[in-house]
């Protein structure tokens, strides 16, 4: 069966890292902040976890803590998870320490409540470029990060024995390639991988005739381990986890309570205010990604974090799971990802979950837009055509969507977050001492954020305790806001 025309340009990522690194195509200055009444991911619905989205949202605030959390998604609790599991060894405590996580909107509405649901570490993408710009060490460092953010987040799961709640799915991950370049730039990766020590045994290429044999797609690609699962159950389970992992560590959680300014207390302390009064911290972690510069305006822009707008649907197949197979996909660029959820009972064929498209919305990419109550008409036309194009005969040209929605991601110049103390725009800490931020995952979080937040607990950690932080083997030190 012949392909149809692809309903997506290829090969823009340069474009669009033009458009991340010049100053003068931003908008106007502003404080990038959640919108009201965004779109309702298909992760929002039917949903029976703890918290309800709305846990905190009435009743008392709390007016005093040690560390204040703002933003409640996989970084948010990831840290606070990690704050539980430290302070639950520490003997010196003469008294419990007090965090609160703040949420604008509902629990986990952001990025993490709406993205696609992967969880693959990359081992070989764009190594030969970190090599050349970071060094050896540190393009290692980037495997090994995402590896642990990976095998750690299973653990947790599976140690929870929540793998079927959670709808976890280990079938593996292939990344499609629709140009000769693609294919080749991806080769240079892989032997520098593979030339610097990284494990590629579990690697393996595909012709085009392998994929049509085994998927439906003629087109090269290759196979490495790879996951999904439900991402707002996932932080549901760190929330539970966090809350009831020890005395020492008491934790407060307030929905629909958006943090609005922070100030200066005293000489030690913070003050984060909020429309329902204020809280007086000590410590303060930003973990709102593309919201970031909402309190930080310094990070707004190509020298920080860029709000943009990505759009994902959930398409009903017309081929049954045996012939989609477990697997988890990503083409072009990793700007298109999907993959075939789990098949119920009543279930004929797999819902898959697509995102990307944002190729269709040049010349801006949906870069600084940050309005997730709405959908994008040309990305969702352009979405609703790809899968038919790619597999024909597995997906039906002209079928709806049972859902579609939008969320923003946050993105940065280098495709690397920043993680660490808050400095200012020349580097310098002081005037924010006492805040931390982890963000700007780039469209890559669920492979980084929970290990990124891990180092960020640690560095607050340390601080309570008056302690050394040690970077981690696996943490990539150009991630770090301050050398260490």
């Amino acid at each position: 069966m012949s392909h149809l025309p692809l309903p997506v340009p290829l090969n823009v990522h340069a474009k669009q890292q033009a458009v991340l690194e010049d100053a003068a195509t931003k908008s106007s200055p502003q404080k990038a902040f959640p919108v009201p009444h965004p779109t309702v991911s298909f992760w929002q619905t039917g949903l029976e976890i703890t918290p309800p989205p709305d846990f905190g949202s009435e009743g008392g605030l709390t007016t005093d803590a040690d560390i204040c959390i703002i933003g409640s998604g996989i970084t948010g609790w990831s840290a606070a998870y990690h704050l539980a599991k430290t302070f639950a060894e520490e003997r010196s405590l003469s008294r419990p320490i007090r965090a609160v996580i703040l949420e604008a909107r509902d629990f986990c509405s952001g990025a993490t409540g709406r993205n696609g649901g992967h969880l693959t570490a990359n081992l070989h993408e764009s190594f030969a470029a970190r090599e050349k710009l970071y060094g050896r060490e540190e393009a290692l460092r980037q495997v090994a990060l995402e590896q642990h953010n990976v095998a750690e987040l299973l653990k947790v799961v599976r140690e929870a024995n929540q793998e079927a709640e959670l709808d976890l799915v280990s079938g593996g991950h292939v990344e499609l390639f629709f140009s000769q370049k693609e294919y080749d730039d991806a080769k240079e990766d892989y032997a520098a991988a593979q030339a610097a020590g990284v494990d590629v045994r579990f690697i393996e290429w595909l012709s085009k005739e392998d994929v049509q044999a085994q998927y439906g797609a003629s087109y090269p690609g290759v196979r490495l381990p790879g996951n999904n699962l439900w991402p707002l159950k996932a932080v549901g389970l760190l929330y539970n986890l966090a809350k009831d992992h020890t005395p020492s560590f008491v934790l407060d959680l307030h929905t629909r309570t958006p943090a609005t300014s922070i100030t200066r207390l005293d000489a030690a302390r913070w003050s984060v205010s909020t429309p329902r009064g204020s809280i007086a911290c000590t410590h303060v972690l930003h973990a709102t990604n593309a919201y970031v510069s909402h309190l930080l305006p310094h990070l707004y822009g190509p020298a920080g974090v860029i709000p943009a707008r990505g759009q994902v649907l959930a398409l009903r197949a017309a081929a049954p799971a045996d012939v989609l197979t477990k697997a988890a996909w990503g083409a072009n660029e990793g700007f298109e990802y999907w993959f075939p959820r789990p098949v119920k009972a009543h279930e004929a064929a797999p819902l898959v979950i697509l995102g990307g498209g944002r190729e269709a919305a040049a010349p801006r990419y949906e870069l600084y837009e940050i309005d997730d109550s709405r959908v994008d008409e040309d990305i969702g036309k352009a979405m609703r055509a790809f899968l038919p194009s790619v597999f024909p005969g597995n997906y039906e040209a002209g079928r709806e969507p049972e859902a579609e929605w939008s969320g923003i991601m946050g993105f940065t110049k280098t495709g690397d977050p920043f993680v660490g103390p808050v400095v200012d725009a020349s580097g310098d800490a002081k005037a924010f001492e006492g805040q931390y931020l982890s963000a700007g995952f780039s469209g890559h979080g669920m492979p980084r954020a929970f290990a990124c937040a891990e180092a960020v607990a640690g560095m607050i950690a340390s601080n309570i305790l008056g302690r050394t932080w040690m970077v981690p083997d696996w943490m990539p030190k150009h991630y770090l806001t301050v050398a260490q």
